[in-house]
């Protein structure tokens, strides 16, 4: 069965000695697509009593971080999303604080927080001030938390962390994995600077299913022991984490059957096929004609031979899912669905024009002026990617489109890492390397982390092959003794007409080591459109230093020459 995620909640906050109640909590549960690709959100905050605002300080806290964060691209990370959230309501905090202090004003809006992203099986836990989260597991309880405090004297400390306290916040991260029968425990300073872990765990097991009395009786045993603050106690059971078994996954990927064989004529779902544009042993894809709409568009449909395989059916469906999230004149737009579907494929718009292989085949010796465009605009959709912390991983000239006009577009997602994603558990995700020989970087084959630069490494491949017909590592890395053995193949070797600080870029951007590439894609396109003055050598310079390879080649034929000479003479 379909394990999805599920939990058991218990609350309770109260003002206590105080006259107001500047704490705040909650926990939100989405509702599918959200709750696997985004997970369920928990907080809590204790807004700082000095400050007139602390009420809303920790309103904000707990309302941003539960709403905003369901907002952020699905194909994010839990940390890139929260951080940004967080980097972003602390900013707001210190401002409205700043704003509005005065002497008299008690100014400021500076609260602690402590949240909880539970997705996939693993706790994402973000931390910032003397708020806690425990974790219970087994009779063992156990403070996943950082207190931020500094002790000032004897019996008196102030915290040295809390969001709104400065520009910057500085947010503990860690994660943990989860299993059916945790609780998460979520307290303020009134409840646990007055109770034992021990006497908090007694009253959990006391109260058994019901963990809204557990609470409540946490918090009046702190107020008992004479805790002067606002009281709050939030309980989270997980009872379920969210891990898909195999069998459940593998259904939900078969649930759409394969279509048919399609021939001109035949009509699906409203699509009626006009001719066959592409088959492969993949996938087909056809010209067809939306009748509803009267447009002219591509379908693309998964080929028979996969019909068993979950890995090649995950990434279809990975495909459709990347296309939609996409938004760029340089990437290839997928149409909505706005008929219901009877079989497993998706919809794209139709571009008239040629592949960049077909580009290159027609203009075999391209001038610079030529192609830095091309390469602007393909990095112009790359950056769609990254931004959405994606990597494209099978860019080559075949996934490349330009249209009569020269408008270049990125197709075939089907390979792509979403960063987002690969936090979700899946039982049939790929774990062979992607991409293709020639135009991916080392570190696939190599197994190490890949990143925006791989992707770069994949265009500078690209506007060296355009520009001299071959590629920089002439067959590529199809192994890992190939990553540390084949070295860089100067392009001005092919085309003595590019100039050697081009050349220098192209070197940099295809790089073995990832670390040594450009870090970012303007960088490499401001070095393929004026010199880099870190390129450019002296004339007069020796060789060793204009070009040590060659350098490198002459010494060593001049050597093989004098050894020569010596055996002759003996």
């Amino acid at each position: 069965m379909e394990m999805k995620p599920a939990l058991t909640i218990g609350q309770y906050s109260d003002a206590g000695r105080k006259d107001s109640n500047d704490d705040c909590f909650g926990v939100m549960m989405p509702q599918p697509p959200l709750l696997a690709t985004k997970g369920m959100a928990m907080a809590v905050a204790d807004g700082v009593s000095a400050c007139a605002a602390a009420k809303a300080a920790s309103e904000s806290c707990v309302k941003s971080f539960l709403d905003d964060y369901y907002s952020t691209p699905e194909s994010w990370t839990v940390r890139t999303s929260v951080n940004r959230i967080l980097s972003s309501l602390n900013r707001w905090l210190y401002g409205q604080g700043q704003a509005h202090s005065g002497p008299a004003s008690r100014g400021g809006m500076i609260s602690t927080f402590s949240g909880l992203i539970l997705k996939s099986a693993t706790a994402h836990i973000f931390h910032v001030g003397d708020s806690r989260i425990y974790h219970l597991r087994g009779g063992v309880l156990e403070q996943l938390t950082t207190d931020h405090r500094l002790l000032a004297a004897r019996d008196k400390d102030y915290l040295s962390r809390a969001l709104g306290a400065g520009l910057h916040a500085e947010i503990d991260c860690r994660s943990l994995a989860v299993a059916a029968g945790d609780i998460f425990l979520f307290t303020t300073d009134g409840v646990h600077d007055y109770l034992r872990d021990d006497q908090m765990l007694e009253l959990i097991a006391a109260h058994g299913d019901d963990l809204d009395d557990a609470a409540r009786e946490i918090a009046k045993a702190a107020f008992a022991n004479d805790s002067p603050d606002n009281l709050t106690c939030q309980i989270v059971r997980v009872d379920e984490p969210g891990r898909e078994d195999a069998e459940s996954h593998y259904r939900k990927l078969q649930e759409l059957p394969f279509p048919p064989d399609m021939e001109p004529g035949n009509v699906m779902d409203g699509y009626r096929i006009l001719r066959e544009l592409h088959a492969s042993s993949r996938s087909q894809l056809y010209l067809a004609l939306d009748e509803e709409s009267g447009e002219q568009v591509v379908v693309k449909t998964p080929s028979i031979n996969y019909v068993d395989d979950p890995g090649y059916l995950e990434a279809f469906g990975r495909e459709e899912w990347v296309g939609r999230r996409l938004d760029s004149p340089h990437v290839l737009k997928l149409r909505e669905a706005t008929r219901r579907r009877r079989f497993l494929y998706y919809v794209t718009e139709y571009v008239e024009g040629v592949t960049l292989r077909q580009w290159m085949h027609d203009n075999p010796r391209p001038t610079l002026a030529e192609v830095r465009p091309l390469a602007e605009q393909v990095a112009a959709g790359l950056r769609v990617f990254h931004r959405k912390e994606m990597i494209h991983q099978d860019l080559k000239p075949e996934n490349i489109l330009i249209d009569p006009h020269g408008t270049v577009k990125i197709i075939d997602f089907g390979s792509t890492k979403i960063a987002g994603l690969e936090e979700i558990a899946s039982p049939s995700r790929a774990t062979h390397p992607l991409g293709t020989v020639g135009y991916s970087a080392p570190e696939y084959v190599l197994e190490h982390p890949v990143s925006n630069r791989s992707d770069i490494f994949s265009l500078g491949v690209i506007a060296y092959e355009m520009l001299t017909g071959k590629l920089p590592y002439g067959e590529g890395f199809a192994s890992r003794r190939d990553a540390h053995r084949l070295a860089y193949i100067p392009a001005t070797r092919h085309n003595q007409d590019i100039p050697p600080w081009v050349d220098a870029a192209l070197a940099r951007a295809v790089h073995r080591d990832s670390e040594k590439r450009y870090p970012a894609l303007s960088e490499f396109l401001a070095d393929l459109s004026a010199p880099n003055p870190a390129f450019v050598v002296d004339p007069g310079a020796p060789l060793i230093e204009r070009d040590p390879a060659a350098f490198w080649r002459v010494a060593a034929a001049l050597l093989l020459l004098a050894n020569l000479i010596l055996l002759t003479q003996l």
